[in-house]
């Protein structure tokens, strides 16, 4: 046997139970898995087959602990279990394994543990001296449906009898938690109320296999993306150290492998829910792209997304992903500092302050003061500019007369029109006076200068093809590159939230050819005014759009809560039509949000600081509070360091601190999660602002655009959160808490600390 090749895998159920055994065992594993590659036979390792079976053997971790392997093929192994040597070889028929017949996966089943699970999940008969009458027989959960079309959808047939025998929830999931993902997901999807055709499309279509499963190939299953292993001794190291984004960078999902490898004729898009992988899949797009890229030492990828915290941690990962080696051959940038670039680029001596929109809302409300203008609200003023001026690169007013003005809801007169070209053209000047420019104008300047650069390249290209294809030499203004295009892909995260002109600027970096642009986002959690249509902005994703539908982060009780936020609410998907979040689930299990009343503000902080005393079991940077405004985050600072608590407020550069609760307002929750998460202050005239409310009367579509932001910002907040989930309140409740207030009365919510 020639043991210079051998190859040992884990399967991805195999790393969740390990993850619940001892430190010394999990240690002793490490060591085992570098011996075993070396040599599989040796004495130590006290390698033996089970029952007679070819495939199934044990081999020796510890003195007290052995794994279980199935062997594939000569030199590959894979661990399916590490169980104390007690539990090993006792009763082997309830250990399953096979090749499902869908997926072409690898699946193992220890019946004995499933079934121990769900008998833990029965509610035992209450103990009374005389016998109870007999109470009626619940109906199997899964009685619509035949054995056959619940295997034809993907789940693990040994598990079949099991599930024909539960009848409550509480059962169901003592099952998920040990039978293979797909199957979890399966069964969940029925027990919502899916039908058999919605689950075998959302479900099980996406992760078949492409071409007739051999179901005795057990190498072949082992290379499916569906059968998810690690074989490396980075990737095993990160699967028992058990870190978050270490597991997802280890497994990807078969659907969202897909994805990854795909090769798109044009721009390509993947939406989903929070939680549901996309950043990890626009990470791993990254790296598939620079492996088929030429050896170099240019940077030809770009990885994007909207602001400096997001792009920053996007660098952290991508370097735990694919190290130096990976980051050498991509540029990693928020867009407004790479549209800043651009700018500063063409004009050198271009010395302006940018400053964020809070400022430039502060000048708009100057300025009206200073003259004297009444009329026009700042706000409004302020994204007619952005977004139908510098929208469309309106350059006078006979332009702006002919504007679109889609969405924009308050309809406007010629007249009108006149007077805000006028302010506009005021503003830009006093701007202009103080030496200062907003991001949405070094947006459209830097997509100008780019689609100007792409004009360039395109007519240097006609004359070559002119030319019969002789070169002449076009350099670069400002470089002594040659004139090209500045990236060969780009890839973008949190799509959702960047500019028109941000759009415009990132078409024009990259040549229009396969997979040049992979973008990844969820306008449900769209939390910025940037609605665009992309395929009006030159990134048309017609045809090249892709959904993930299965939360990894948020488990079902608080995913319930957090999509009843968004009841009622219709949301886009960049390109026109309307976007769901149909089909998205989870498979993890925990306890329901809890909800909390108050009488005022004082004593909902006092009761924040309650929950949080009792929260003792966890790091407190594990924790998070999220409130309406940046001056109740200080206040409930102040309440939580008087009660000894500490915490770390969030500010636009992420926490200020290392040790303590973090706190901070909904739009600082992005891109972040926690294990507990608290919403404090979601009342009405809160959450929603009083000001958005009031605007039903004056603009009824910026009010329902305001609305859906404020339900998004909420969304968000809400699917921070890994475990546990409490939202207080004073006065009268938000508007959007109405689901979870219907639900708490039907006995779906936990509640908790009624003031």
């Amino acid at each position: 046997m020639n043991t210079a090749r051998v190859t040992l895998r884990l399967l991805d159920k195999a790393d969740k139970e390990i993850l619940k055994l001892p430190r010394a065992v999990k240690g002793a594993l490490y060591d085992f898995q570098h011996k075993f590659k070396a040599n599989p036979r040796a004495t130590g390792l006290a390698l033996k087959q089970l029952r007679g079976d070819s495939r199934l053997w044990s081999a020796r971790v510890n003195d007290e602990y052995r794994a279980l392997l199935l062997h594939l093929s000569d030199d590959d192994w894979l661990i399916v279990s590490v169980k104390h040597r007690k539990e090993v070889y006792e009763n082997l028929d309830r250990l399953s394994y096979g090749i499902n017949q869908v997926t072409g996966a690898i699946e193992y089943v220890d019946l004995q543990v499933v079934e121990e699970s769900v008998l833990r999940r029965s509610v035992p008969a209450p103990t009374v001296a005389a016998a109870p009458p007999e109470p009626a027989q619940a109906p199997p959960l899964f009685a619509r449906f035949t054995d056959q079309q619940l295997i034809d959808l993907g789940v693990a047939e040994p598990l079949v009898p099991v599930i024909r025998t539960l009848t409550t929830e509480e059962q169901l999931l003592g099952l998920v938690e040990y039978a293979p993902q797909l199957t979890g997901e399966i069964l969940l999807s029925l027990f919502d109320g899916k039908s058999y055709d919605e689950v075998l499309e959302q479900v099980t279509a996406p992760v078949a296999a492409p071409e007739p499963v051999d179901t005795e190939d057990f190498q072949a299953a082992a290379e499916r993306p569906a059968t998810m292993v690690t074989t490396t001794d980075e990737a095993l190291r990160e699967a028992l150290e058990g870190k978050d984004f270490g597991r997802w960078k280890v497994f990807l999902h078969p659907t969202q492998s897909k994805l990854v490898e795909r090769d798109y004729s044009g721009p390509a898009r993947v939406g989903g829910g929070p939680g549901t992988g996309k950043t990890i899949v626009a990470l791993h797009r990254v790296r598939h792209l620079v492996q088929q890229l030429p050896p170099g030492r240019t940077k030809p990828v770009l990885l994007t997304t909207y602001n400096k915290n997001l792009a920053a941690d996007l660098r952290a990962r991508l370097m735990e992903l694919g190290g130096e080696e990976l980051l050498d051959r991509v540029e990693i940038s928020h867009v407004d500092q790479l549209a800043l670039r651009v700018v500063r680029e063409a004009e050198p001596g271009n010395a302006k302050q940018t400053i964020d929109d809070n400022q430039v809302l502060r000048e708009w409300r100057a300025m009206l003061d200073e003259l004297g203008e009444s009329a026009w609200d700042a706000e409004f003023l302020h994204d007619e500019w952005t977004q139908v001026i510098l929208g469309q690169a309106v350059a006078s007013r006979t332009e702006y007369f002919r504007a679109r003005r889609a969405g924009r809801g308050r309809n406007v007169t010629r007249a009108e029109r006149a007077e805000i070209w006028q302010l506009a053209e005021k503003f830009t000047q006093r701007l202009d006076r103080l030496g200062r420019q907003t991001w949405a104008q070094v947006a459209e300047r830097a997509a100008r200068l780019e689609m100007e650069r792409e004009r360039r390249i395109l007519a240097v290209e006609q004359q070559r093809e002119q030319a019969a294809g002789r070169d002449n030499v076009h350099l670069q203004d400002g470089s002594a590159g040659w004139l090209r295009h500045r990236y060969r892909h780009i890839v973008v995260d949190e799509a959702q939230d960047l500019r028109p002109g941000h759009w415009k600027m990132l078409r024009a970096m990259v040549a229009r050819n396969r997979n040049d642009i992979f973008l990844v986002g969820d306008t449900h959690q769209r939390i910025y005014n940037n609605q665009v249509t992309l395929g009006s902005l030159g990134v048309n994703i017609r045809g090249r759009s892709a959904k993930l539908t299965l939360s990894y982060r948020t488990t079902r009780q608080i995913l319930g809560s957090a999509l009843g936020v968004l009841e009622g609410e219709s949301f886009d998907d960049l390109d026109g039509d309307q976007e769901s979040l149909g089909g998205y689930r989870s498979v993890l299990s925990g306890g329901r949000p809890t909800l909390h009343p108050s009488p005022d503000w004082d004593s909902e902080r006092a009761a924040v600081a309650e929950l949080l005393a009792e929260w003792s079991d966890i790091p407190l940077e594990q924790i998070a509070i999220c409130v309406p405004t940046n001056a109740m985050a200080q206040e409930v600072a102040v309440t939580l360091a008087r009660a000894g608590i500490r915490a770390v407020e969030i500010g636009p550069d992420g926490p200020r601190g290392d040790e303590g609760v973090h706190i901070g307002t909904m739009f600082r929750f992005k891109g972040l999660e926690y294990q507990r998460m608290i919403i404090a202050g979601v009342s009405e005239g809160l959450v929603p602002r009083e000001a958005v409310i009031q605007m039903e009367r004056s603009d009824a579509l910026r009010h329902r655009r305001e609305i859906q932001r404020a339900r998004s910002l909420l969304f968000v907040a809400a699917t921070r959160s890994r475990d546990a989930l409490a939202v207080f309140w004073h006065g009268e409740p938000s508007r959007f808490l109405g689901p979870l207030l219907r639900a708490e009365k039907s006995g779906c919510v936990g509640a908790a600390g009624r003031g």
